[in-house]
C-alpha cells in the first residue's frame, strides 16, 4: 500500500523557505501544507490551494494536520525554533547551519533529546547524485590515497543585508556547506584551520561579515582541504569541489550557472522524501545534528582565524 502524502509544516517564507516551494512542487510524495511567516505581506507569494497560512509557528503548531516541520526561518532563531517544535513532539528537517554556535547546536540536540524526536539538517548537497558517486568511489579507493579537497562555492550576488545580519558571517551561512561536504566525502574530521579573507564589507548593517573568505586545513586522515567562499560571481551561483588522490584527480561542478538551481532544487526533493521515510521510523540518509555540530565547529574556527583587524573597502585604511 502507497503512503500517504507527507505533510510538511514550513517555518519561515524567505528566500530560501520560496527554494524549498519551488523543489518540493514536483514532490508526490512530500507536500507543504502549512506556512507560519510573521511578515504578512509575505504570504501572498507562498498561498497555494490545500496550503494554510499562519503568523506564528505557534499557531501553526496548535493548529496539528502536519507530521513534520521544516524550519527555513533565520539562522539566529534555529535554536528556539528547534526546541518549540520539538515539545510539540514532530520530526524536524531545519535548515543549517541550526544555530550560530556549537553551544546553540548542542542546545538544540538535548531538546530533540528530551522529546523524543527525529532531526535532521538540510545538508542537501549528500543528495547530488553524481557527489553521492564521488563519495563510492573515494571509498573504493578509486582515487587512491586522497591528498586534497578543494571546495569552492561563489554566489552571484550577495543576499540582502537584512539576510546577512543574522546568518553568522560568511563562513557560518555559506562555509558549513563546504565543511560538511568534505568531511561526507573524506571521511575525515577538520585539524587546523588558517584563514583569509576580504576586508569587511561596507554594506550597511553587515560590517562583520565580508564578501569573500578562504580557508585550508589539515583533516585527520592526512589528507589537505581547502575552502574558497564568494558572494560575486557575476556568470551565478557556482559550487564545485575537486579530489586530488594517488591513483586520479576528479573535478566536480556540480552547480553550474549554466544549469541554473536545478540541480539543487532535484536534491532538495530527494533530501525532503528522505527526511519523510526517516520521520516514519526509516534511517537517515541525510546529516545528523552532530555532522552539523561538526561543520559549524569547523566554521567557527575558520571565522575566529580571519585576520581580526580588516577595514571595510575603499576605507583607506592598511
Amino acid at each position: 500500500m502507497t503512503d500517504p502524502v507527507f505533510r510538511l509544516g514550513m517555518i519561515g517564507a524567505g528566500r530560501m523557505g520560496r527554494t524549498h516551494l519551488r523543489a518540493l512542487a514536483g514532490s508526490r510524495s512530500v507536500a507543504v501544507t502549512s506556512i507560519a511567516e510573521p511578515v504578512v505581506a509575505a504570504h501572498a507569494a507562498v498561498a497555494a490551494p490545500g496550503r494554510t497560512l499562519f503568523t506564528s509557528a505557534a499557531d501553526m503548531l496548535a493548529a496539528g494536520g502536519i507530521d513534520g516541520v521544516l524550519i527555513t526561518a533565520p539562522s539566529d532563531l534555529h535554536v528556539e525554533l528547534i526546541g518549540q517544535v520539538a515539545a510539540a513532539g514532530l520530526p524536524i528537517l531545519c535548515e543549517k547551519p541550526s544555530g550560530l554556535s556549537t553551544a546553540e547546536l548542542d542546545e538544540a540536540r538535548r531538546a530533540t533529546e528530551r522529546h523524543g524526536v527525529p532531526i535532521q539538517v538540510a545538508y542537501w548537497r549528500r543528495y547530488v547524485p553524481v557527489l553521492q558517486d564521488l563519495r563510492r568511489r573515494i571509498e573504493r579507493g578509486e582515487l587512491g590515497e586522497p591528498h586534497l579537497f578543494a571546495s569552492f562555492q561563489w554566489d552571484g550576488a550577495p543576499p540582502s543585508s537584512v539576510f546577512r545580519a543574522h546568518s553568522g558571517g560568511i563562513f557560518r551561512d555559506m562555509g558549513v556547506h563546504e565543511f560538511d561536504q568534505i568531511r561526507w566525502l573524506s571521511g575525515q574530521e577538520f585539524g587546523d584551520i588558517s584563514a583569509v579573507s576580504a576586508p569587511f564589507s561596507e554594506e550597511v548593517g553587515v560590517w562583520k561579515d565580508v564578501d569573500s573568505a578562504q580557508a585550508i586545513a589539515t583533516l585527520s586522515g592526512g589528507a589537505s582541504a581547502f575552502v574558497s567562499l564568494g558572494r560575486y560571481f557575476p556568470v551565478g551561483d557556482m559550487a564545485r569541489i575537486e579530489v586530488f588522490g594517488t591513483r586520479d584527480a576528479v573535478r566536480c561542478d556540480f552547480l553550474d550557472p549554466a544549469e541554473g538551481e536545478q540541480a539543487q532544487l532535484d536534491a532538495l526533493v530527494r533530501q525532503a522524501e528522505g527526511f519523510a521515510a526517516y520521520a516514519r521510523g526509516g534511517s537517515l540518509t541525510g546529516a545528523s545534528i552532530h555532522d552539523a555540530a561538526a561543520a559549524l565547529g569547523a566554521a567557527e574556527r575558520a571565522a575566529a582565524a580571519i585576520l581580526p583587524l580588516r577595514a571595510p573597502v575603499g576605507s583607506g585604511v592598511a
